[in-house]
């Protein structure tokens, strides 16, 4: 694959910013944008996309044909990473937690859609326990891995890493390029920090950078995000009060919000982040939070694939 940064650059551009003139249930004084990240590809998109590249470009040019990751049953990075090896020219190994999702030798569960999806791209599927699965950034444990599948480019869980950082980056100047102007806000959906953290890299002087967090942090746990520093730069700020139960978690509230803003912009959101996200920021405009008038982006970072999954795990 000796071109590969051009053929992904070629087939994957920039992605559409969309300007929604009445996207909430109820008028609110801002500007919003939607950075459609879900568009980038039909298969490898999002923020995982961004998040791939140059990790794929960095496995090339080390000679390595082989990607492991990691991921839960309904994990859009292995879904993501599955496509992205059979597009690309790489073999790929899924670390999948749990496993009891794989049955017995001689009574096999049968897969959900996206770990099928997974194996259907050539993902050979490793089924762990939730305890070993703890493991998986101890480097004796991924040796062992490397000992069992031969040499892998290994990607963390969500797939979050310096050149992961790089890729969700380019996100900024993609939009000030769009908008023709720098944006009041740019927000976005946190989970591990990586798109987060790109974002509030190449963020220019007086544009602020809003994540929203998609976990519930425990009782007197502080917030690790990968890539910031645990005191945020000036200009960067994560709300914490969206979480709507935890990761994965959702509410009624939700729900009727997520249906009501897919009705009136016909566009579909994910519960696992940019529901949530959409609501923080609907909720804070109500309050005022944001200048009046401000030009807030959101950015999609996708997710889509798991959405009927999730809607049977309700």
């Amino acid at each position: 694959m000796p071109d590969l940064a051009a053929q992904l650059d070629h087939i994957v551009g920039p992605s559409p910013l969309m300007y929604l003139p009445d996207p909430f249930p109820e008028p609110v004084p801002i500007r919003l944008y939607v950075k459609r990240d879900d568009l980038l590809h039909p298969l490898v998109s999002g923020n995982k996309w961004r998040k791939l590249k140059y990790n794929l470009i960095e496995a090339n040019r080390l000679g390595i044909s082989r990607l492991l990751t990691f991921g839960g049953a309904y994990s859009n990075h292995l879904y993501a990473t599955a496509a992205a090896g059979k597009l690309f020219g790489f073999e790929t190994v899924g670390v999948v937690r749990g496993d009891e999702l794989s049955g017995s030798p001689d009574n096999p569960k049968p897969l959900n859609a996206t770990l099928q999806f997974c194996r259907d791209q050539g993902m050979v599927l490793h089924f762990i326990s939730r305890t070993d699965y703890r493991r998986a950034a101890d480097p004796a444990y991924l040796a062992q891995l490397q000992a069992q599948f031969g040499p892998c480019y290994i990607l963390p869980e969500g797939g979050t890493n310096d050149f992961a950082i790089r890729g969700t980056a380019e996100i900024m100047p993609e939009i000030i390029t769009q908008l023709g102007s720098y944006p009041n806000v740019v927000a976005c959906a946190v989970g591990t920090g990586g798109t987060l953290a790109g974002i509030a890299q190449a963020a220019p002087p007086g544009v602020a950078v809003l994540g929203v967090l998609a976990l519930q942090l425990a009782q007197g746990e502080s917030l690790r995000l990968t890539g910031l520093p645990s005191t945020l730069p000036q200009n960067v700020t994560v709300e914490t009060a969206y979480s709507f139960g935890g990761y994965a978690r959702t509410t009624p509230a939700l729900l009727d919000f997520m249906h009501t803003f897919e009705a009136q912009n016909g566009m579909l959101l994910d519960l696992v982040y940019t529901a949530k996200l959409l609501f923080a920021i609907y909720d804070l405009a109500r309050k005022e939070h944001f200048p009046e008038g401000a030009k807030v982006v959101v950015v999609h970072t996708g997710g889509l694939q798991g959405r009927w999954g999730m809607y049977n795990a309700q």
